[in-house]
């Protein structure tokens, strides 16, 4: 009875970990950076547009986003949802 308990917990334990995991994809793009953001600019703005709100973007953000080649999941809003400061 406790082999069944102890093998059930690791087996719970793996799928666990193994849930949680990157994939190839998600490795590939860590694997060519050495941070997670490019720039404090970066981290601001991904905090700001976390998934499922509503995409707050400027024109600003735009073209800091291409000069300091921000990278990981692209926000795609329309032309009109861009914010003019």
């Amino acid at each position: 009875m406790r082999t069944w308990i102890a093998r059930a917990l690791l087996l719970g334990g793996v799928v666990l970990a193994a849930s949680g995991c990157a994939t190839s994809e998600e490795w590939s793009e860590w694997t060519k950076h050495p941070s997670h953001f490019a720039t404090g600019d970066h981290l601001t703005f991904s905090f700001r547009n976390t998934e499922g709100s509503a995409p707050r973007v400027t024109r600003s953000d735009i073209d800091r986003a291409r000069s300091e080649e921000w990278w990981g999941k692209a926000i795609t809003v329309s032309s009109e949802q861009i914010i003019q400061q």
